[in-house]
């Protein structure tokens, strides 16, 4: 059975899309049609921007989402039995498997980007890769420190990124290091992601989430808020509205999929990170990409 994939935040490169709106009429026509939805040409920051540019948030979540939902519609072989999105990819996959219509989702990738982008603002904060080290024991960590910290990302077998406010956040590294923890670094991130100081942000965007039609995907996503397969539009909302604020059920969303017969793991977008952690998660099965 066949999975497909799409990724998240810190994916982007400067030309991504550029070949697919060149080579694709339909592609054209769907990146124009999302520069007229944001308001600003996104696709020359795409194709031509610096580094810089591409990183900003309310620039990174909607380039990568454009990315990876043009391609799925460009590619020949998009027929997936399940899929699903690292975060921000979520919003690929739901688009990409016909629960939201492409307007509707780049008009709720840009509110989420806004509002993660107002909330990282107005609270400084950060979030550190550990590597190396059982995640129940980094939960004990982050649970034992005085201030914000958090679990945020379950990426595969020992990586988790944690997420909080940046002197807890340096301060579970400094412990994490201590008890045995191969590394502990901090990323060069906006922001606390995935973690309650993005609870401003996940009001702002449950509004629009909530007035947002979202119709059953031809096949199951696996959310990240619960790891699960969803059909049902209402529990597809509740899960994208908790998803700001809980962590990331990677490595738990794949195991599922792989229970449940994925063999062949498709990623769509630019990098290849996900297939990485698949790989680690499942050496098993087949992954590939698309860019």
């Amino acid at each position: 059975m066949r999975a497909f994939v799409f990724p998240g935040q810190g994916a982007q490169f400067t030309g991504m899309g550029k070949d697919l709106y060149e080579n694709f009429p339909l592609a054209k026509v769907m990146f124009e049609k999302a520069n007229e939805i944001l308001g600003f040409r996104i696709t020359d920051i795409m194709f031509s921007g610096s580094s810089e540019q591409l990183k900003e948030t309310k620039v990174t979540q909607p380039a990568i989402f454009l990315h990876s939902v043009i391609l799925s519609k460009c590619i020949d072989n998009f027929n997936p039995h399940m899929a699903a999105g690292h975060s921000l990819g979520e919003f690929s996959a739901l688009v990409a498997m016909g629960a939201i219509t492409f307007e509707d989702g780049v008009k709720l990738v840009s509110k989420r980007a806004l509002a993660m982008q107002k909330a990282c603002e107005n609270a400084p904060s950060t979030m550190a890769a550990v590597i190396g080290f059982a995640d129940n024991k980094t939960e004990e960590i982050c649970k034992a420190i005085d201030g914000i910290v958090v679990p945020a990302n379950y990426n595969c077998n020992g990586q988790l990124v944690i997420s909080g406010e940046i002197d807890a956040v340096k301060k579970a590294c400094e412990e994490l290091k201590n008890a045995g923890a191969k590394r502990a670094l901090i990323l060069p991130v906006g922001g606390a992601f995935h973690s309650p100081l993005m609870e401003p942000a996940r009001e702002e965007l449950e509004k629009a989430i909530k007035e947002t039609e979202i119709k059953s995907p031809c096949g199951p996503v696996y959310q990240n808020a619960d790891a699960l397969p969803h059909t049902d539009p209402k529990e597809i909302k509740s899960n994208l509205i908790t998803q700001l604020t809980a962590p990331v059920l990677w490595r738990q969303s794949v195991e599922n999929m792989v229970k449940d017969g994925a063999n062949e793991f498709t990623e769509l977008g630019p990098g290849s990170v996900l297939q990485g952690l698949i790989k680690k998660i499942a050496p098993d099965v087949i992954t590939n990409g698309h860019q």
